[in-house]
């Protein structure tokens, strides 16, 4: 019996063209706007964990590569100075690292920079230095809604078809039913799907769905 791989990397690069926008149309047309010459160069991103911030701060490093900018993104710590910086986690900062990118704010403001910082929480609520958070607010700040459960059937489609295959959607309403919640984990186990489908030479079913979640409970 061959082996299944669970814990496959998607494939897909996270790009604002590949982003689910539900009820976040307004943030993907500002994120937009900024790379085709808008003048707010300030975002702050907020929103609970699997909402889809890390995909857009990704999603916006590799725009600014695509169009020849310098870029630098970094989770949890402060990145260095590049054309357009993105920083995700900020709440897991220490106070050095808090100091740290009160300074890039500043140096990005006088260089004409794109910063984007993303947290779990607005930054009225957020524990960090009074004028770190402040400086925060001060851009353009948007909470990032999660997808619902059309939303999220809609976003392992089209991740499916940048596999290179067609999901059915009893699997979709399946794994929607039965898999994690979060949409990384959800994307996660598609991956593992499509894997273990290929090995087999097969096309992705129910019935498949169900090995690669009974493995991934007793793994």
């Amino acid at each position: 019996m061959s082996q299944l791989l669970l814990d496959i990397a998607p494939t897909t690069r996270p790009t604002l063209d590949n982003f689910v926008a539900g009820r976040n149309p307004e943030l993907l047309l500002a994120l937009r706007h900024a790379f085709a010459g808008g003048s707010e160069r300030c975002f702050y991103l907020w929103g609970e964990t699997g909402s889809g911030k890390s995909h857009l701060l990704q999603a916006c490093v590799r725009a600014a590569v695509e169009a020849q900018l310098s870029a630098a993104y970094a989770r949890g710590s402060v990145p260095q100075f590049a054309e357009m910086v993105a920083m995700d986690d900020v709440e897991c900062l220490d106070d050095a690292a808090q100091i740290g990118l009160f300074d890039l704010y500043n140096r990005m403001r006088d260089s004409g920079g794109m910063l984007l910082v993303s947290g779990k929480q607005a930054p009225l609520h957020l524990q960090l230095r009074d004028d770190l958070r402040t400086r925060l607010g001060w851009g353009l700040v948007y909470q990032v809604h999660g997808l619902n459960d059309d939303e999220k059937a809609e976003a392992l489609s089209q991740h499916a078809q940048a596999k290179g295959f067609a999901l059915p959607p009893e699997v979709a309403q399946y794994l929607l039913r039965h898999g994690s919640r979060d949409l990384p984990s959800l994307m996660a186990a598609l991956d593992a799907l499509d894997e273990h489908s290929l090995r087999l030479h097969r096309a992705p079913s129910v019935p498949l769905l169900k090995q690669v979640l009974q493995r991934e409970t007793k793994a």
